[in-house]
C-alpha cells in the first residue's frame, strides 16, 4: 500500500502534493472540530492540525522542487492523517453512550494519532529544502511539541467508567444505583436527563453491540451486553406509564398483609435480617459484617458447624440477596398502601407517628419516592398543609421536599393540586423551622420554570420572600435570595421585587454585617447580577462602593466573590462609565497586580472586568463626559506586561481591552504610550501563536498603532520575517476579520522602498490579487477596500518595476472594475493607482515610425493610440483606453463624495498633462468628459476647482472645444467669479479671457 502511494507520488508535482495533502488536513480539523464527545481532546488535537497546515501552505510557497524524499514523507503524512480522520468521523458517527464507556481506547488512539503525524513530519527533508530558518525552527517546534502530546481521559468520564466495571463485577446492582449511574452518564455526555433522551441512547447502544456481534467481535458485544444489562435497570429507561402499571400489577398479587420474614434472611449470628449475604466455604450463609468481624476476633471455625474455615473464601450469596429484597419490596407496597388510610384520621398522633414512617421510607431508597408517587400521595400530603397542627405541617414540607428533589414529574404533580403552591407558601410567615421547610421545598420547586410563573403569581409571594432577607439564619437568607433570583426571569416578578425594595436589605448588609454574611451577600449578589435589570438597579442603588470595600479586605475569598459581582455589573456599558466614575479601577489594578496571578480565576476575572470598562470609553456618553481610564503611563504599561505572563485566553482580554482604550476619545494618548514601550515588538511575536484568537487581536491592536503614522517605534520590528508571517496568515486564515487587518496593517506599512520590495518578494501582489477576486471565498467590501489601498504603494510613476509587476498579475483590469462596483474609498484608491499609472504612459508608449518613401505609396499609415500617439497597452504601457478606464472615471466625475471625484479627475488629467495635451484634449471631448468638469466648478471643494480651472485652460486651446463647450463654461466661469476666493476668481478670469468673454487686461488678472 505505502509502495502504491509513493508511486502515485512521484508522478504528481511537489506542489499538487502539498495540496492533497493541506486538503487532507483541513478534512481532519473539521471532522475533529465536530466532535462532541471528548470535545477538548479533539480541540487540542485539531490545533496541531491547524499549525500543520500552517507549515504546509509556507512550505508550497517557497517554490520547492519534488524529491524522493519529500515525497515519500507527503505519502506516510497523508496516511496518518487519513488515521486521525478515520478516528475523528468515527466518533461523530458512534452512540454517545459507547463513546464514553470506550474513553480510554479513544484517548489511546487519539495520543497514537498524534504522536505519529509528528514522526511523518519529521521525515520531511528539511536540509535539503531551500526553506527559511524561521520555517524550519517552526517546523522543528511543531514536530516535538505533537511528539510530546498527551490526551487523558476525562475525570467525569473516568468516575463514571469505574462505576460501571464495579456493576458488572457486583452483578446485582439495583435500580437505584443503575438510575445515578444513568444519569451520571447522561450529563457527562450532554444528553437531558429525561426518558425520551435516555431511552433513545439506550436503544442506540443496543444498535452498538449488534454491530459488533454482526462484526464477529464477540469480546466487545459481551461488554456492551453487560453494561446494557446494568443500565437497563435505570428508572429513564421505562416511561411513568410501565412504571406505574407494573407496580399495581405486583402489588395487587400480593394481599393486604405483610408477610414474615423466612427463617434463611436472618444471620445465624447476629439474628437480624441479613443485608449483604455471604457464603462460607462450609456452605453456611452470615452477615457479611458479622463473619468478618467473627473471623478478626480470631475464630476460623463455621460459628453453625463448628468445622474449619477458610477465612479467604466469602461468596456472595446473590440469589438470597435478591429474595430479601423482593420479600422487604412486597412488605413496602403494602405498607405505603396502607398508611394512606392512616393519615385521614383524626388522631393527630396517629398521623404524626404515620408521616415519620413515610419520611423513614423516602430516606431509604429512591424507588420508595417512586411509589408514594404513584399511589398519589402528593394530593394527600398537600391537603394536610391545612392542618392547624405544626408539627403535622413541617414533616409534610419535609416529605414533600424530598420527593420533589430532581423529580420533574413530582412537582408538576405539585403544581396541579388545588391551592398546594398557596398552602406552602402560607408556611413562610409561620414559625422559624416551618419557614425554613417550606422555603427549602419552594426552591427546589422554583428549579422549574413553569412553577416559578406560579410562585411569582401567588399574593404576597415575593414581599414574604424580601422580608426573609433580614433573617439572622445566613442558610435562610441565601435560599431566599436564591429563590428570588429564579423568579426574577419573569418582568412582573421584578416590578414586583422593586415594589418590595428586595435589593436594599441585601445592599445593607453587605455594607454593616460580619464578614462571613458579607461573603455570603457578595456571593448571592453575584448571582442576582445575572439579571439585567438586577445589575441596573444594584448600581443605581449604590453596591459599588460596599464591594470596593470588599476589594480592601484581607479575605482573598472574600476578594473573589466581590470581582465576580463586579465582572457581572460591568457587562452593562451603564455600570461601566459609572464604575469609572466612583473610582474602581486603581482597586481592581492593585488587585492585579498584587494577588492576582495566585488565583487564575480571580485574575481572568479582574481582566474581565477591566476589558468591559475599556470597552466603555468607546461609548458616546464616554467621550461627553470624557471619562478615562488607565490614566497612567504606568498602568498601561503594568497592563500590557501581563500578556507574557498570562494564558490564551487572558491575552485575548487584555488585548481586547487595550483595542478599545486606543479607540477611546484619548487613544491618541494610549496609543503613543503603547509605541513608546515597544508593543509592537510583542504583538509581532504574537503573531506565530498556535491560537488564532490571539493572532487576530495582536493584529488589530498593531493596526491601532498605526492609525497615527508615527512609525519611529514600529518600524524596527517590521522586517523581511514579519511582511513573510502577514502574508502567511492571510492565506491560511478562514476568518474574514483577520484577514481585513492584515491587510489593512500592509496598507499602512511606511512608505519605504525597502519595505515595497520586501512585499513583492513575498509575493504580495499575489495575495492582493487573491483578496480582490471571488477566487477568495471570504472577500468583502473591506478587504477589497484595504487591498485596493495597499496596491498604491506599488503603482507610484517613480517605479516602473513595481508598475511592471503590478501590471504582469493582471491587477489593471480589476482596478478598473473596481471603479464600477466597489465602494467610495475603494473607487478612490483604484483611481489613484489608475492615476499613477497613466502618469508613465506617454513614456513608455511605443512610437510609431514613419515609413519610407516608397511604403507611404502603398501601407495606410498607422495612426497609434489617440492620447499617447504610440502603440499602446495595458501590460506595457499601462494606457487608460486600453485598459477601459475613460469611461467608469468619466462617470466618477458625478458622484456624490467629493474626494472619489478628484481622484478620478487626477487620473484624466494625465491625458492633458502629458507632452501632447492637445491629443488628450481630443480624447477628453469625445469622451464627453468636459462637460461634468465644468459642472464641479459649481462645487464647493476649493481643490478641485482650481485643478479643473487650470486643466481647461490647456484644453480649451484646441478651437474646436472650446468654441463647443464656451456657452456652458461662461457660466461656470462667471459664477467663480462671483466668489470670495482670489486664486479662483483669477483663475476663472482667465478662462473668461480664453473664451474671449473678458479682456485679457481685466482687473480679475
Amino acid at each position: 500500500m505505502e509502495n502504491e502511494l509513493l508511486t502515485r507520488a512521484s508522478l504528481a508535482p511537489t506542489s499538487e502534493l502539498l495540496s492533497r495533502t493541506i486538503l487532507a488536513v483541513f478534512e481532519t480539523v473539521k471532522a475533529a472540530n465536530e466532535v462532541v464527545i471528548h470535545k477538548e481532546n479533539f480541540k487540542r488535537f485539531a490545533i496541531h492540525l491547524e499549525n500543520v497546515s500552517f507549515i504546509l501552505k509556507s512550505l508550497s510557497k517557497e517554490g520547492i522542487h519534488n524529491g524522493w524524499s519529500l515525497q515519500k514523507a507527503m505519502a506516510g503524512l497523508n496516511r496518518e492523517v487519513e488515521v486521525a480522520k478515520q478516528l475523528s468521523v468515527e466518533c461523530n458517527s458512534r452512540s454517545k453512550v459507547y463513546l464514553l464507556i470506550n474513553s480510554r481506547k479513544i484517548v489511546t488512539r487519539l495520543n497514537c494519532c498524534t504522536k505519529d503525524i509528528g514522526r511523518a513530519i519529521t521525515l520531511i527533508p528539511l536540509a535539503s529544502l531551500n526553506i527559511s530558518s524561521g520555517l524550519n525552527q517552526q517546523i522543528s517546534e511543531l514536530c516535538q511539541k505533537m511528539l510530546d502530546a498527551e490526551y487523558q481521559t476525562a475525570a467525569i468520564d473516568e468516575e463514571i467508567l469505574k462505576k460501571v466495571e464495579t456493576a458488572i463485577q457486583e452483578g446485582n446492582v439495583d435500580r437505584s444505583y443503575a438510575t445515578q449511574l444513568l444519569a451520571g452518564t447522561a450529563r457527562a455526555i450532554g444528553v437531558p436527563v429525561e426518558h425520551g433522551a435516555l431511552k433513545r441512547e439506550f436503544e442506540d447502544l443496543k444498535n452498538e453491540m449488534e454491530n459488533a456481534k454482526s462484526r464477529m467481535d464477540m469480546s466487545e458485544a459481551l461488554h456492551m451486553e453487560q453494561i446494557i444489562a446494568v443500565l437497563g435497570k435505570a428508572d429513564f429507561i421505562t416511561s411513568a406509564q410501565e412504571k406505574e402499571s407494573k407496580y399495581f400489577e405486583k402489588r395487587n398479587s400480593l394481599g393486604e398483609r405483610p408477610l414474615r420474614a423466612l427463617h434463611s434472611f436472618y444471620c445465624p449470628i447476629s439474628h437480624e435480617i441479613m443485608v449483604d449475604p455471604v457464603e462460607t466455604s462450609s456452605g453456611k450463609t452470615f452477615e457479611r459484617s458479622e463473619i468478618e468481624k467473627w473471623f478478626a476476633e480470631g475464630n476460623n471455625l463455621c460459628p453453625l458447624t463448628r468445622l474449619p474455615l477458610d477465612t479467604r473464601i466469602l461468596r456472595p450469596n446473590k440469589t438470597l440477596k435478591m429474595s430479601i429484597q423482593e420479600w422487604k419490596d412486597r412488605n413496602t407496597m403494602i405498607t405505603i398502601s396502607t398508611i394512606k388510610s392512616e393519615l385521614e384520621t383524626n388522631d393527630e398522633e396517629e398521623v404524626i407517628r404515620s408521616l415519620d414512617k413515610l419520611q423513614d421510607l423516602c430516606l431509604e431508597r429512591e424507588v420508595h419516592r417512586e411509589w408514594l408517587q404513584i399511589e398519589n400521595y402528593i394530593t394527600v400530603l398537600i391537603g394536610l398543609l391545612s392542618s392547624k397542627n405544626r408539627e403535622i405541617r413541617k414533616r409534610v414540607l419535609l416529605i414533600l421536599s424530598m420527593l420533589v428533589m430532581d423529580n420533574a414529574q413530582n412537582k408538576d404533580d405539585i403544581a396541579i393540586v388545588d391551592n398546594g403552591l398557596g398552602l406552602i407558601v402560607r408556611s413562610l410567615s409561620r414559625q422559624v423551622e416551618e419557614r425554613k421547610l417550606a422555603l427549602e421545598l419552594l426552591l427546589e420547586l422554583s428549579k422549574s420554570k413553569t412553577l416559578c410563573s406560579l410562585i411569582g403569581n401567588i399574593q404576597g409571594s415575593i414581599l414574604l420572600l424580601v422580608t426573609m432577607l433580614n433573617s439572622d439564619d445566613v442558610e435562610a437568607a441565601k435560599n431566599a435570595h436564591e429563590l428570588l433570583e429564579n423568579l426574577s426571569f419573569l418582568d412582573q416578578n421584578v416590578i414586583e421585587m422593586a415594589k418590595a425594595n428586595y435589593l436594599k436589605p441585601l445592599l445593607l448588609k453587605l455594607s454593616t454585617g460580619p464578614e462571613n454574611v458579607k461573603r455570603v451577600m457578595a456571593e448571592t449578589l453575584s448571582e442576582i447580577t445575572l439579571i439585567d435589570q438586577n445589575k441596573l438597579s444594584l448600581v443605581k442603588d449604590g453596591a459599588l462602593q460596599p464591594l470596593l470595600q470588599l476589594l480592601l479586605n484581607d479575605d482573598l475569598e472574600i476578594k473573589k466573590v466581590s470581582v465576580k459581582a463586579l465582572l457581572q455589573l460591568s457587562s452593562m456599558p451603564e455600570n461601566c462609565l459609572q464604575m469609572i466614575k466612583e473610582g474602581v479601577a486603581q482597586p481592581l489594578l492593585e488587585l492585579l497586580y498584587c494577588h492576582s496571578l495566585q488565583s487564575p480565576t480571580l485574575l481572568e476575572q479582574v481582566v474581565a472586568t477591566i476589558m468591559h470598562l475599556a470597552m466603555s470609553t468607546t461609548h458616546q456618553q464616554a467621550e461627553a463626559e470624557q471619562l478615562s481610564f488607565l490614566d497612567s503611563d504606568e498602568d498601561v504599561y503594568k497592563f500590557f506586561s501581563l500578556i507574557s505572563l498570562t494564558d490564551h485566553e487572558i491575552q485575548n482580554k487584555i488585548l481586547k481591552a487595550l483595542q478599545a482604550l486606543s479607540q477611546s476619545f484619548y487613544g491618541f494618548r494610549i496609543r503613543k504610550r503603547l509605541r513608546q514601550i515597544s508593543a509592537a515588538k510583542l504583538l509581532v511575536n504574537l503573531l506565530e501563536t498556535n491560537t488564532q484568537k490571539v493572532r487576530v487581536n495582536a493584529l488589530k491592536l498593531f493596526y491601532c498603532l498605526t492609525e497615527d503614522y508615527d512609525y519611529g517605534n514600529i518600524s524596527p520590528h517590521i522586517t523581511e520575517r514579519f511582511i513573510e508571517v502577514l502574508l502567511a496568515i492571510i492565506e491560511a486564515s478562514d476568518d474574514a476579520e483577520e484577514m481585513i487587518t492584515v491587510m489593512g496593517i500592509i496598507s499602512k506599512l511606511p512608505q519605504e522602498s525597502q519595505m515595497t520590495q520586501w512585499l513583492l518578494d513575498s509575493g504580495a501582489l499575489k495575495t492582493i490579487l487573491t483578496c480582490l477576486t471571488d477566487q477568495h471565498s471570504h472577500a468583502s467590501d473591506k478587504i477589497i477596500e484595504n487591498s485596493v489601498q495597499a496596491l498604491c504603494r506599488f503603482t507610484v510613476s517613480s517605479n516602473l518595476e513595481w508598475q511592471k509587476s503590478v501590471a504582469l498579475e493582471g491587477i489593471i483590469p480589476v482596478l478598473v472594475q473596481q471603479l464600477l462596483s466597489g465602494t467610495p474609498f475603494t473607487k478612490r484608491n483604484a483611481a489613484i493607482s489608475i492615476k499613477q499609472f497613466s502618469e508613465s504612459s506617454y513614456r513608455l508608449s511605443e512610437r510609431i515610425k514613419k515609413p519610407g518613401i516608397y511604403k507611404c505609396c502603398f501601407v495606410a499609415r498607422e495612426t497609434g493610440c489617440p492620447a499617447h500617439l504610440g502603440t499602446c497597452s495595458i501590460e506595457n504601457s499601462f494606457c487608460i483606453l486600453q485598459a477601459n478606464a475613460l469611461e467608469p472615471l468619466v462617470r466618477l466625475l458625478s458622484d456624490t463624495d467629493v474626494r472619489t471625484c478628484e481622484a478620478s479627475l487626477d487620473a484624466i488629467l494625465t491625458l492633458v498633462d502629458s507632452e501632447a495635451p492637445q491629443s488628450g484634449s481630443k480624447v477628453l471631448a469625445n469622451s464627453n468628459a468636459i462637460a461634468p468638469m465644468l459642472q464641479l466648478l459649481s462645487v464647493e471643494a476649493p481643490r478641485l476647482q482650481e485643478k479643473i480651472l487650470i486643466a481647461l485652460e490647456r484644453i480649451f486651446q484646441l478651437d474646436e472645444v472650446r468654441n463647443k463647450y464656451k456657452a456652458m463654461a461662461t457660466m461656470a466661469l462667471v459664477g467663480i467669479t462671483q466668489g470670495k476666493d482670489s486664486l479662483l476668481k483669477s483663475l476663472a478670469g482667465r478662462g473668461l479671457a480664453q473664451l474671449d468673454i473678458l479682456d485679457k487686461q481685466s482687473s480679475y488678472f
